[in-house]
């Protein structure tokens, strides 16, 4: 009995999943290859190998014929007839021909087309058991490190790969840890095998932890449109309900939380932002921004740009740690968006409005008699503030005016001499 034989075949069943018949085949094929080399003359070799000793015979196909006198190619009727009693001349028959050193010289020559022969099996066993798992989530235990940080992942039947850039930088590992990840991709290795890579970083592990623990997901009653992630740090998703009965953000957060910080644990403690969903751009991005308010919004379609002004003391929130939670929501909302405070703006708008005063401009001393967009009742609290400073109400004396003189004025709130301020800028007479 062949042992070594029999304990690869017993190995490649368990461990890889490789059906000994096709082990078999395999080394078959490539040992009939070798044999030829080594029986000078023969034809029509074939190899069988017994799969429960592992024993291997070597066939030639040799004529019957009277006299024999290629040995190699022919067998008298006598020795013919001691194979198979039924032997005539003329006929075929198949002889062991297995030389003495076979094993030896096969094992040898054959080496490199069985581990051809067997990788292409593991990899149609790998496609056969994984292809159809894309974007499942799959468990395995950390093997080893390779190439830097690039993970062995120990799956079972197979080894599967954890990419360094897969998964964030603020995950350490151990050999033996226990790792859940995203089944991202099976695909074709260089040396003719195939390989399952593995993601933690991708948007789509989140999105498969979230159906895995949000049911109302699974069952298409809550849509999640669209996944945003600095991976390690924040993601952002967009949620909506087919049912009006049902709150999308509540369903994903659950009770006290339960359902979100499940997710979070997993992602490492990575924050997560659930964010109702719409299709109008500002009105995303408010709710992204929420409960910070936008002082200052304008939209452009042409450029897909939204540039928003808000107060001093909300800005390091909507810009984030290095620019991170504005980019996050400049990929959300699918436009440009830049960020600017209350203060820079304002003085932007004053260095504007001064420069505009200081022209010569005959209609800047034309007296107003109202400003489009401004409440009336506002426009006499202007006009009355300005007899009392002896001026009159035109464009040169209120641009004049910086945010904190408006707001000095009663009757005028910080709300309104923004408004203000910005009528009198686009105003023309």
């Amino acid at each position: 009995m062949n042992r070594d034989l029999i304990a690869v075949f017993e190995y490649l069943e368990k461990e890889k999943g490789i059906k000994r018949e096709i082990v078999i085949q395999a080394i078959e094929e490539s040992l009939r290859a070798a044999a030829r080399k080594s029986i000078d003359g023969a034809s029509n070799v074939t190899v069988t190998i017994n799969p429960k000793t592992g024993d291997i015979d070597v066939f030639s196909e040799k004529e019957i014929v009277t006299d024999v006198e290629v040995p190699s190619q022919e067998i008298s009727l006598e020795e013919a007839r001691k194979i198979d009693p039924d032997s005539e001349i003329g006929q075929f028959i198949d002889v062991i021909v297995t030389p003495k050193d076979f094993g030896r010289i096969a094992a040898q020559k054959a080496r490199q087309v069985i581990s051809q022969k067997l990788r292409g099996a593991e990899r149609d066993v790998i496609y056969e058991e994984y292809r159809h798992r894309v974007n499942e989530l799959i468990s395995g235990t950390v093997k080893k490190f390779v190439r830097g940080a690039n993970l062995i992942i120990d799956l079972g039947k197979v080894e599967a790969l954890l990419p360094m850039k897969e998964y964030p930088k603020t995950e350490k590992y151990q050999i033996g840890e226990k790792v859940l990840a995203l089944l991202m991709e099976v695909r074709d290795t260089e040396n003719g095998g195939a390989e399952v890579i593995l993601s933690r970083s991708s948007p789509e592990f989140v999105r498969q932890l979230i159906i895995q623990e949000v049911p109302e997901v699974s069952d298409g009653i809550i849509i999640i449109d669209k996944i945003v992630r600095d991976a390690g740090y924040r993601t952002k998703l967009t949620v909506r309900s087919t049912d009006f009965k049902i709150d999308p953000v509540g369903a994903c957060v659950g009770v006290r939380g339960n359902r979100v910080k499940n997710i979070v644990r997993e992602l490492h403690s990575e924050k997560i932002d659930i964010i109702p969903f719409s299709n109008d751009p500002v009105e995303l991005l408010q709710n992204a921004l929420n409960p910070i308010e936008v002082r200052k919004i304008n939209f452009n379609e042409a450029e897909k740009s939204i540039s928003i002004v808000v107060d001093d003391d909300d800005f390091a929130a909507v810009i984030g740690k290095k620019g991170m939670n504005a980019r996050l929501n400049s990929r959300l909302i699918g436009y440009n968006l830049s960020v600017q405070r209350m203060t820079d703006y304002n003085y932007a708008l004053m260095l504007e409005s001064n420069e505009r005063a200081s022209t010569d401009d005959p209609t800047l001393d034309e007296p107003l008699t109202s400003i489009e967009g401004v409440n009336p009742l506002v426009f006499y609290h202007l006009e009355d503030y300005l007899k009392s400073q002896e001026q009159t109400m035109t464009l040169r004396s209120l641009l004049k005016f910086s945010p904190a003189q408006l707001k000095s004025i009663p009757g005028i709130s910080t709300e309104i001499a923004d408004q203000i301020l910005e009528q009198i800028r686009k105003q023309r007479t």
